[in-house]
């Protein structure tokens, strides 16, 4: 479980490394962040169905796979759906444009909320009978977090609040990661048997916030092109780490 929340971490840590080019880049364009996103909306499409969806047919049976991918789709949308709303002002201070402000808490909350099943994902990885693959998700998981910590600055880089604590809120949303780890690390040690359902599950949220948040925000401010070029790279890269890892 150690490796599992160390890993979990690193990963959730790489949203605050995202945010840094922020020190020395007042303004962050539409074209880098979209090439970004979906670059990472890329690995994590790639991770979802050849480090979750792949490990749990060979684990499971298909129905289980099936039912786990729906569950993890169901489930995270009915959660995004009714997280409440948060005081803006509370985090942010006194904004000249409060739509900045009450967006930033938003995306904030949103991917810290994301976060939650990536941070599973880590967990039932290391937890499972797959060498490498625990590793092979976290390095995943933080490749994306970096662009999604990018995402978080970007918004407030326009308002009068310090560059480290645009930093420091971006790194935020990635230190649930560990929790998140820890839970399904344990899940799977209190039985084997959901293993397949628990690598599915996962995997059904994680599409969801690709296909749901991620695609969608990539690709409308007129760069669909380069972040569909993106997206497949995201894909190769992925493809490249499971070689390296779990060849």
């Amino acid at each position: 479980m150690g490796e599992a929340v160390l890993a979990s971490l690193l990963a959730g840590l790489a949203t605050g490394v995202g945010a840094l080019p922020i020190l020395f880049l007042r303004k962050v364009s539409h074209k880098l962040r979209d090439s970004l996103l979906a670059f990472a909306a890329g690995v994590m499409v790639a991770a979802s169905c050849f480090n979750l969806i792949v490990p749990a047919l060979n684990e499971g049976t298909v129905l289980e796979v099936c039912l786990g991918i729906i569950a993890g789709t169901i489930v995270l949308g009915i959660f995004e759906r009714y997280t409440p709303d948060m005081d803006y002002e509370k985090y942010f201070g006194n904004l000249e444009d409060e739509d900045v402000g009450r967006r930033a808490v938003l995306l904030i909350t949103a991917i810290t909320l994301h976060n939650i099943p990536e941070g599973l994902a880590v967990g039932v990885g290391f937890a499972s009978n797959a060498p490498g693959m625990g590793v092979a998700l976290a390095i995943a998981i933080a490749v994306q977090n970096a662009p999604e910590g990018l995402v978080v600055a970007a918004p407030l880089v326009d308002t009068d609040m310090p560059s480290w604590k645009i930093i420091w809120l971006a790194t935020l949303t990635g230190l649930v990661e560990p929790i998140a780890a820890i839970f399904g690390s344990l899940l799977v040690r209190l039985t084997e048997a959901i293993i397949p359902f628990a690598l599915s599950f996962s995997a059904g949220a994680m599409l969801y916030v690709v296909f749901k948040e991620m695609i969608p925000e990539s690709h409308g401010h007129g760069y669909e092109d380069i972040a569909t070029y993106s997206f497949v790279l995201g894909v190769v890269f992925m493809l490249a780490i499971n070689y390296v890892f779990l060849v």
